[in-house]
This record gives C-alpha cells, sequence and structure tokens, in this order.
C-alpha cells in the first residue's frame, strides 16, 4: 500500500473496483483543515475522466502496469488481432477499447498497455501520428470559396473518413492525428 505523497502522473491505482491513471494532481495544504490532494484520474476500462479528492495520507493501492510494442495484424469478427514482435504471441483486443481504430493499418506498431499481475490488456494506444494514402477525395477547385481553410472530406486506405483542405487529391499521403483523427499536413513521397 502506497499513500497519497507517492501519487504521480501516470500512476495507476485501483479505485472504486477499476484500474485509474493519474492524469493530473496537486497536493493542497489550505490556511485551515487538513491537507488534501486534488486528482484527475482516468478510467483504464472506459476512458472517462472523474475528479476526486483524497485526504493527505490516505492509502491507496497502485497498480503495476507494463507497456509492450505489439504489431497489428489483422481484424476480423472476433476483434482486432496484434502480435508481440519478440515472442511471436498473438493477442485479440475488442474495438471498444481501440480509440480511433479504423486509422490502423497492416503492420503497424502499437502501445498496449497491461496489468502485469494479471496480464490482461487495459488500454491501446496509437501513435501519435500516421501517414496514409488518400483513396477517394472531390477534386478542389480553386476559387470555390471565400474563405481560405476550406475543407472536403476524403477517404483513407483504411476506409477512415476524415477531412482535408482543398488540395489534396486522390492518391496523396496525409499525416494524421490519432487522438482527434484529423488532418496534420499532406506528406511529401
Amino acid at each position: 500500500m502506497a499513500s497519497t505523497s507517492d501519487i504521480r502522473n501516470g500512476l495507476c491505482i485501483s479505485y472504486n473496483h477499476d484500474i485509474y491513471s493519474v492524469v493530473s494532481f496537486q497536493h493542497v495544504k489550505p490556511g485551515k483543515g487538513a491537507a488534501f490532494v486534488r486528482t484527475k484520474l482516468k478510467s483504464m476500462t472506459t476512458g472517462r475522466v472523474i475528479d476526486n479528492t483524497f485526504p493527505a495520507g490516505h492509502k491507496i493501492q497502485i497498480v503495476r502496469v507494463e507497456r509492450r510494442k505489439y504489431q497489428y495484424l489483422y481484424n476480423d469478427d472476433s476483434g482486432y488481432h496484434f502480435m508481440d514482435g519478440e515472442t511471436y504471441n498473438q493477442i485479440s483486443i475488442q474495438e471498444e477499447m481501440i480509440e480511433n481504430a479504423n486509422l490502423m493499418k497492416e503492420g503497424d506498431t502499437v502501445e498496449i498497455l497491461f496489468h502485469a499481475e494479471k496480464e490482461i490488456p487495459l488500454t491501446l494506444d496509437l501513435p501519435q501520428y500516421v501517414t496514409l494514402q488518400v483513396t477517394y477525395t472531390e477534386p478542389g477547385v480553386r476559387g470555390d470559396t471565400a474563405s481560405t481553410n476550406v475543407m472536403k472530406p476524403a477517404t483513407l486506405e483504411t476506409g477512415a473518413e476524415i477531412r482535408v483542405p482543398l488540395f489534396v487529391n486522390e492518391g496523396d499521403l496525409v499525416k494524421v492525428d490519432t487522438a482527434k483523427a484529423s488532418y496534420v499536413e499532406r506528406v511529401k513521397k
């Protein structure tokens, strides 16, 4: 058991029958009354972020987690399949656990966070940016708009749809932010 003095960003704790990661924390010592720790906790199972206040010295249970790199293989009715590059062990993860799963293409490397003692996957983190090819978009015509930052829909090689600027055409490579599923820039071939 640890106490609130051990709280730091990224620490995983067991709280209310769930596993939470500390997003942010602040030790507060008011002029009157007892000290406390104000935290933002993100659920590793649902992704919800909650605010919580622990009294100073409160006992918390730390959960040991491990980050492992896996390669995305394919997806089917039973989920998304990944392989460990060192041991060649394969695991299957349900789509609900993966944010923006439609931005993954076969062969991409991802990080999976595991509960160390129970060996169960908690979350899957995509790389911050991925480069994907535009397979379909309407041609943009100069002078169609009075505004400078007009976006049009585009379909990527993975089937995902994002909005891109008018100058992006079919066959172009684009850099995509996986957290927001949004266009970042066009990539030169």
